[in-house]
């Protein structure tokens, strides 16, 4: 019997998917994953940056103290951030309908991993930030520098090596939202892997769609490491 099974368990991973018919869709999962996880980036990574500066400016002994803003904003990441990307979907079923006029599709599973992403990014940007020598900071403003030019000149710079290892890592778990982008038809490679392969009962198919995600976040972990140290050896 323990023959058996083991024999129908080769067989069961050695079929042959039919990449004839599955090799246009997977082209297209990969597209829908890269666009999705791009522009979670971009809309995402731009907001959270935007609020874990005013994070960390707006902190007691920040260079634009401001309890009210910092314990909204506070607030608000501490809310946001920890629940699961599906509860986020549903959750946010009213506003992206408002928004996009739809709950469906790839346009829809975008707009919420931008919003979820925003508040992560914003957390992980804040504690960057607070790793900063103060008296680096201390010494532009004994100069005379302003609040944006001491951001723009001194804050940005000075965080910029942790900054991109935060994004990297902010990329990958941008990744394993898109995965979960099927469940409102958003497409990707983790609805063709759920959808063609393990539905179908074809694990190349699965194994194929976890390769891509693999490589492409190995390829993004590479990337970040090498910036991150070119940019700390200046």
């Amino acid at each position: 019997m323990s023959a058996n099974v083991s024999a129908n368990v080769n067989e069961f991973l050695l079929a042959e998917a039919n990449w004839e018919r599955l090799g246009p869709l997977f082209v297209e999962a990969i597209g829908d994953t890269l666009w999705m996880v791009a522009i979670t980036m971009v809309v995402g990574g731009f907001f959270g940056l935007l609020l874990g500066v005013l994070l960390y400016t707006t902190r007691s002994g920040g260079i634009l103290q401001n309890r009210v803003v910092y314990t909204l904003i506070n607030v608000a990441v501490n809310f946001f951030r920890p629940i699961p990307f599906i509860i986020m979907i549903a959750m946010l079923y009213p506003i992206t309908l408002a928004v996009l006029d739809t709950t469906i599709g790839r346009s829809a599973a975008t707009f919420v991993m931008c919003f979820s992403a925003t508040f992560t990014v914003a957390r992980i940007v804040e504690q960057n930030l607070v790793a900063i020598d103060p008296g680096v900071i201390e010494a532009a403003r004994s100069m005379g520098a302003g609040p944006w030019k001491i951001i723009q000149s001194v804050i940005l710079p000075e965080a910029l090596g942790p900054l991109i290892l935060g994004y990297t890592f902010i990329f990958i778990a941008v990744i394993d939202m898109s995965a979960m982008a099927g469940y409102i038809g958003g497409g990707g490679l983790g609805d063709f892997a759920i959808v063609y392969g393990y539905r179908q009962f074809e694990p190349a198919v699965t194994w194929a769609a976890v390769i891509v995600i693999v490589v492409v976040v190995q390829l993004a972990q590479f990337v970040g490491n090498w910036l991150s140290k070119k940019v700390m050896r200046r």
